[in-house]
């Protein structure tokens, strides 16, 4: 029954009942593991690997939309890292490469050579957990180089997605500044339907900010993962790690709104 068809007694429209349902619990701050990724809960000593993977992006592009600015000193950024890693929401994690999950990155300089499959080379993280309302965020999303347009970035999106919805959650956010395009995408790519832009939401560095929201909730899970599901398999890339099949053709029809 639609939400426009239920009145109560005072003839009303009320939104859909929901017996049966509990808050979920929070999310266990625990390694989540794919065949192409891991997500590991951030520790300070992830500091050096992620300052090495992060100094590759040379122009400083990846911080343009995030809440910092590149940090000039080590000691600063591992303190950030510090701080981070003793939060609870936002609730980070550190993202890492497995076997060929690396393929289709784009070419780093023999300076990174150090930096093997296993070295932390992104971060992610949970936040505006909401428990009571069945609600959590994903965010502060940042992938160096070595990760980005990788299967194993979009794997761990899916790992992070999956146990969001298996421990109970009705509803995953996604925002982002309105004019990162780049983030719009992968939005959407990723199965986030868009919700609206809030306008004039935030102040960030001193400039405004409107945020773009978007979301997927629960009765599309399994349509979502069945489109991660044929996106990963193996079957999907062929022998130089070429997609065949693009997860956005997968997604998009189960997405309710574009923008």
């Amino acid at each position: 029954m639609s939400d426009a068809a239920r009145l109560n007694d005072l003839g009303q429209p009320i939104g859909e009942a929901l017996p049966g349902w509990t808050p979920p619990p929070m999310p266990p701050h625990t390694t989540m593991t794919g065949r192409l990724s891991a997500l590991s809960p951030l520790v300070p000593a992830d500091a050096t690997r992620l300052w090495e993977a992060f100094g590759l992006d040379s122009e400083g592009r990846n911080w343009t939309y995030l809440s910092q600015d590149p940090y000039e000193h080590y000691e600063d950024f591992a303190e950030w890292v510090r701080g981070a890693s003793a939060s609870v929401d936002p609730q980070f994690y550190s993202v890492r490469v497995q076997g060929a999950g690396g393929q289709g990155a784009p070419p780093v300089s023999s300076a990174a050579s150090s930096l093997s499959a296993s070295s932390a080379s992104g971060v992610a993280s949970y936040l505006r957990i909401a428990p009571a309302m069945g609600t959590i965020e994903v965010g502060h999303i940042h992938f160096s180089p070595l990760l980005q347009h990788t299967p194993a970035a979009t794997e761990a999106m899916f790992l992070m997605m999956q146990r969001v919805f298996e421990l109970g959650y009705r509803r995953y956010e996604w925002k982002c500044d309105a004019l990162n395009a780049p983030s719009r995408r992968a939005a959407q790519r990723l199965g986030f339907s868009f919700e609206g832009i809030f306008r004039q939401a935030l102040v960030v560095k001193g400039r405004n900010r409107d945020t773009a929201w978007y979301a997927c909730i629960d009765r599309e899970w399994p349509s979502l993962r069945a489109a991660y599901e044929r996106w990963l398999d193996p079957a999907n890339f062929d022998e130089q790690g070429r997609q065949r099949v693009s997860l956005s053709s997968l997604t998009a029809p189960i997405l309710a709104s574009r923008g």
